[in-house]
């Protein structure tokens, strides 16, 4: 998939790969891939998990946006159908955020959600 197109699973904003980069350089991982996942746990059930990874396992689908890796493994694909991950430093939090339109319930943190 080329970065100029959106992803049927996931999209993300240019502002939040952005961060993706420099978090990943800062950490000592340039030019790894973000794996963008969903665990049981949290609130609400369900939770997101971002982790920086240079390989990709069997199952995953992967995508390419501005200049951002992404790889989602195959249980996790279901549940971000359609979600744009974004990133926010305003004065009511700062961290990546998931506007997820498969989630029904979401908990105060942003983190934690249900279908």
């Amino acid at each position: 998939m080329q970065a100029t197109e959106k992803a049927s699973t996931i999209f993300i904003t240019e502002k939040a790969a952005g961060k993706v980069t420099k978090l990943a350089e800062a950490d000592g991982k340039p030019g790894a891939a973000l794996r963008v996942a969903v665990q049981g746990g949290g609130c609400s059930g369900l939770t997101y998990k971002l982790s920086y990874e240079y390989d990709e396992r069997d199952g995953d689908k992967t995508y390419e946006q501005h200049g951002v890796k992404l790889l989602i493994d195959k249980k996790s694909v279901i549940y971000l159908v359609g979600t744009e991950l974004d990133f926010s430093d305003g004065l009511n939090g700062k961290g990546f955020t998931f506007s997820n339109p498969n989630a029904t319930k979401t908990c105060g943190c942003g983190t934690s959600f249900s279908t």
